[in-house]
């Protein structure tokens, strides 16, 4: 379910995703599919790791590449489950062919 609520979506981002929501900063974004795919992307993980989970290792990965990388960008993007969701964004048929604990293959 799509929710427009800028108020939960941190600074300098667009979107975020709690299953079974994707919360949007501006209503605009409704319509841009590659980005709602990016955000299905993430249900299908949380989903995959039973959302808790999802959140324990998203936070313990990102501060592992933030001491890697010494730099906000550079950890967030290089989150396995962040890898995964840029690199198949465009791919709108992506998530009726993607295998489960895909984003596995993005840990490097």
């Amino acid at each position: 379910m799509i929710v427009i609520f800028k108020h939960i979506v941190p600074k300098k981002y667009c979107g975020l995703s709690i299953y079974p929501f994707i919360f949007l900063k501006y209503k605009s974004l409704k319509t841009d599919e590659i980005f709602i795919n990016h955000e299905k992307i993430h249900l299908k993980q949380q989903i995959e790791l039973l959302w808790i989970f999802f959140f324990i290792w998203y936070f313990i990965e990102y501060f592992i590449r933030l001491f890697q990388y010494k730099n906000h960008n550079k950890a967030y993007k290089n989150i396995s489950f962040e890898r995964e969701a840029y690199m198949n964004e465009n791919n709108l048929k992506y998530l009726k062919n993607r295998k489960h604990y895909s984003f596995l293959k993005y840990l490097k």
